[in-house]
Formats: structure tokens, C-alpha cells, sequence
């Protein structure tokens, strides 16, 4: 055996795989984790794998994945508290998976910070296609060294969006906003004064397709949260106004 050759080997793969990006699956089904640890390996990532909400917490931290599928009904721990617990500390975008019908449960996962939601039983390759969608955001955004040689910053008030760092400073401090949240305000603001409707903003943001049948609450749930994080008076909005017929649009800016 040759174990200088092995050792090559072995981090000729470690090297490959610390380029892709890394996807943390958590559901408490084994047949569902080892579907998607196959199919999302063939189609490039890197993947990792939880069976319960304590672990997903484990492997969160040990894996630093660039996006987590997170099943809601969990042992240990369920979903929504996995997704409070990576909130507090990361933007990591999470798309949940429930096999819940009533809606105002599936809102519940984005009011407490995930990016979407899939709905069991779902399509393999539907899922994929959120996870590129989502990534192709967020991570790749973020990865672009070509953004980052120019200065666009938007200044409003005390509020200043860096749309090259994907920030948003008020006062010299930081607000903190997921993935998606920032590609919302990013359309938004880019194009102040122009209203949206919900599914041209789930066609532009989330790159859902024009005939996706979706509950566009999903963007309500997005909005409410950015007004609340941006809005001084969150009831009475500002910047974030609400288009009334159509949608949302970002207050002209001169």
C-alpha cells in the first residue's frame, strides 16, 4: 500500500470539496436524507446531514454550511427553534421543509428568519432548483470580486445600503439581514419609486417562474420584517411603502 499516495489522494478530494458550496440537510426521515445527500453530491455540492435538532445545531457549527434544508417537525428540538438558534448569530440562508397544511404554520418559519419553504411531499428536483436559486442570491453575490472594486453605497437619511458588501449601516452600526431579505430591499431600492407586484418580486428575487403557484404571503412576510428592521415607526412606514392595488415599492429617492 502506498500511503504517501493515499494521503495525496485524500486531500486531492478535501481540496475539491472545500470549493463547492456546502449544504446542511436536517430531517428526521432517513430514506429523505439520503435521497438528497445523493442527488445534491451529484449536482455539486457538498453536503452534510442531521437527524434531529441538536445535531443540525452540531453539524451548523462544525460544517459552516452555505445554506441548510431544515425539516420543521424535528426530535430534540423542532425546526423553528433550530432556525431561532442560527439566526442569532448567522444569515445563512434556510429553506424549511414542512409537511404541515395550515398555512399560518409555514408563515411562522419565515416570521422567525427562513428564506422559503418547500412543501413535503415535494420534487427532488424542485428543491434544487430553490437551493440554486437561493444561493445564486446570497453566496455568489457575496463571492464576486468584481462588485467589490467599485463603491455603491445608497444613503438615506442616517441609513447607508452598501450594495457591493450587501450591508446596511445606520449610526455606524450594522443591521443585520438575511440573505433574501437583502436581495428585497437591494430590487426595491435599485429601482425606488417603481411599484412591484408580490409575484414579480417572487419572480425577481426568489426566481420563482410566472405560472409557480405559491402563497405570496411570503413576500409579505419578507417585507414585514425589513420594515421592522429599517422603519422607525414599523406601523407607519416610510421607506418600504406599500403600493396599494399592486404591491410594494422603496419611496423615490432624488
Amino acid at each position: 500500500m502506498n500511503i504517501s499516495a493515499d494521503h495525496k489522494e485524500m486531500d486531492a478530494v478535501t481540496d475539491n470539496l472545500a470549493g463547492l458550496e456546502r449544504v446542511l440537510v436536517v430531517d428526521d426521515e432517513a430514506s429523505i436524507r439520503r435521497i438528497l445527500e445523493t442527488r445534491l453530491k451529484m449536482a455539486g455540492y457538498n453536503v452534510a446531514v442531521a437527524a434531529d435538532g441538536q445535531e443540525a445545531l452540531e453539524q451548523f457549527n462544525a460544517f459552516q454550511p452555505d445554506l441548510v434544508i431544515l425539516d420543521v417537525m424535528l426530535p430534540k428540538m423542532d425546526g423553528y427553534e433550530v432556525c431561532r438558534e442560527i439566526r442569532k448569530t448567522s444569515d445563512c440562508p434556510i429553506i424549511m421543509l414542512t409537511a404541515v397544511a395550515d398555512v399560518s404554520n409555514r408563515i411562522q418559519g419565515l416570521e422567525i428568519g427562513a428564506d422559503d419553504y418547500v412543501v413535503k411531499p415535494f420534487s427532488p428536483s424542485e428543491l434544487e432548483a430553490r437551493i440554486k436559486a437561493v444561493l445564486r442570491r446570497t453566496v455568489e453575490r457575496q463571492q464576486d470580486p468584481a462588485q467589490s472594486k467599485s463603491t455603491n453605497v445608497i444613503s438615506i437619511g442616517a441609513l447607508k445600503i452598501d450594495l457591493n458588501k450587501r450591508q446596511v449601516i445606520r449610526k455606524n452600526e450594522r443591521i443585520r439581514l438575511t440573505g433574501m431579505e437583502f436581495s428585497l430591499l437591494e430590487l426595491l431600492v435599485t429601482n425606488s419609486g417603481k411599484p412591484y407586484s408580490r409575484s414579480e418580486i417572487l419572480q425577481q428575487v426568489w426566481a420563482y417562474p410566472p405560472d409557480h403557484r405559491i402563497d405570496t404571503r411570503v413576500v409579505d412576510v419578507h417585507i414585514s420584517r425589513l420594515r421592522s428592521k429599517l422603519e422607525e415607526d414599523s406601523s407607519n412606514p416610510d421607506l418600504i411603502l406599500t403600493a396599494r392595488g399592486i404591491g410594494y415599492m422603496f419611496q423615490k429617492i432624488s
